[in-house]
């Protein structure tokens, strides 16, 4: 017996398609359909036709005549079908050849469904790599890492190609001159070395996403994983960004060093209600709000759990980043003019509080700080570094809003003063 169906009405737009179907492939007449449903053999054919509504009790007898259950008969399996097959009709429209029956969609989907399937899961792969093909276009030409790394391959073959025919077709050369080209030789095929490796991760990435596509993805995906030993960390594939998470350890280990994390925990949990300004526990500890900021990002004691930490260069090149939930990082090297981290790193010294909304209506309070540093002395060029501190936002928080996003190619954001190229997705 076939279930009864819910008491409500149901969106059955090709009932009489499968109906008739059904009948057809147990090789039953209309008449006899119709004396088991007891209705006219007249009747099921304009029902067949799509030409009369089927209600619930006479669909149920009509399930019975044709040994299937109700619910098959009034299933809307077929509309996302039918979506599929008229988006790949309006592909064909600019086509030769005859022109799509649009108004046999519904019909052929019905009667032919396997063959519908499989046309309109055809018409989505070759969108799809229509899609990806423009992509991988307008990463090969454009892409400034890709044609960098190409370029530094190129010049370290060069080098090599120089040093090694010097080598070969001076027989008698000084012992001096020998011993720097061999040194030579070993540093631009170390270089070469470092280079290629990171081209080939970069190139393995076009194919999986997945992969890290440079050094600093690498380093982000190590930071993400916890920060192993970065001799046995699987995330650092190439040797740059070994390297570099090497120096991370280092810079984080004097940051430790100038503020402990004991330390910093006990003026977190006895800051009471003023936990939540990174000022206040700044000047409890006498330390620099820079430090602070990049240790509460990093340990996250107690309230700072759910924190993010970025660190740039005077350049805008990130050198540290960890998302704090739901804040949307874009790649490396992108970022939102109106971030208070850039905004801090054009008046150095002076902190910057805001309250910033991205794109999808999540709120957050950020802190900023850019400091000067010398690290040539005073005869050398002043560096700077600056560091943002971000945290969800409570509830109570009252100041105006700031609205960013991650980067202006990927942000919605329409009439964004700070936006420098178009979007690649539509207004919010």
């Amino acid at each position: 017996m076939p279930r009864s169906l819910p008491r409500h009405p149901v969106a059955r737009p090709l009932i009489g398609t499968r109906i008739r179907e059904r009948r057809l492939s147990l090789g039953r007449r209309q008449t006899e359909v119709a004396r088991r449903a007891e209705i006219s053999a007249a009747y099921l054919n304009l029902i067949e036709h799509n030409r009369r509504p089927v209600g619930e009790e006479l669909l149920s007898r009509l399930a019975q005549a044709l040994e299937i259950d109700a619910t098959e008969l009034a299933s809307d399996r077929e509309e996302a079908l039918v979506g599929a097959l008229r988006e790949a009709a309006a592909r064909a429209a600019d086509q030769p050849g005859a022109p799509v029956e649009l108004d046999q969609i519904a019909e052929f989907a019905a009667r032919f469904p396997g063959w519908a399937s499989a046309l309109a899961g055809a018409a989505r792969r070759a969108d799809a790599l229509e899609r990806r093909l423009v992509a991988l276009s307008d990463r090969m030409t454009r892409d400034p890492y890709l044609l960098a790394t190409l370029h530094e391959v190129q010049s370290a073959v060069t080098a090599l190609r120089s040093t090694a025919s010097i080598l070969a077709e001076t027989p008698e050369i000084e012992p001096e001159w020998r011993d720097r080209f061999h040194a030579n030789l070993d540093s631009d095929s170390q270089r070469l070395s470092r280079t290629a490796q990171s081209l080939v991760a970069y190139l393995d990435s076009f194919e999986d996403e997945a992969v890290p596509m440079s050094p600093q993805e690498e380093v982000e995906a190590w930071i993400a994983a916890g920060q192993l030993e970065p001799s046995e960390a699987a995330e650092l594939a190439s040797d740059a960004a070994r390297a570099m998470a090497q120096d991370l350890l280092a810079a984080q280990a004097r940051d430790r060093a100038a503020l402990p994390d004991a330390a910093l925990a006990a003026a977190v949990d006895g800051a009471g209600e003023a936990a939540d300004d990174p000022a206040l526990i700044a000047a409890r500890l006498g330390r620099p709000l820079d430090l602070v900021l990049r240790r509460l990002g990093m340990l996250r004691p107690g309230p700072w759990a759910q924190a993010g930490l970025v660190v740039c260069d005077g350049s805008g090149a990130t050198l540290f980043r960890l998302a704090a939930p739901g804040f949307e990082l874009p790649r490396p090297g992108e970022g939102c003019a109106l971030w208070p981290l850039f905004e801090a790193l054009a008046q150095p010294q002076l902190p910057v509080a805001r309250l910033i909304e991205t794109a999808n209506g999540n709120r957050f309070a950020a802190w900023a700080v850019a400091e000067r540093l010398l690290p040539m002395g005073f005869d050398g060029p002043a560096l700077s570094r600056a560091q943002m501190l971000i945290h969800p936002a409570a509830g109570r928080d009252a100041r105006p809003v700031l609205g960013v996003g991650p980067a202006c190619r990927i942000c919605p954001r329409p009439a964004c003063t700070a936006r420098h190229e178009p979007s690649i997705l539509g207004p919010v």
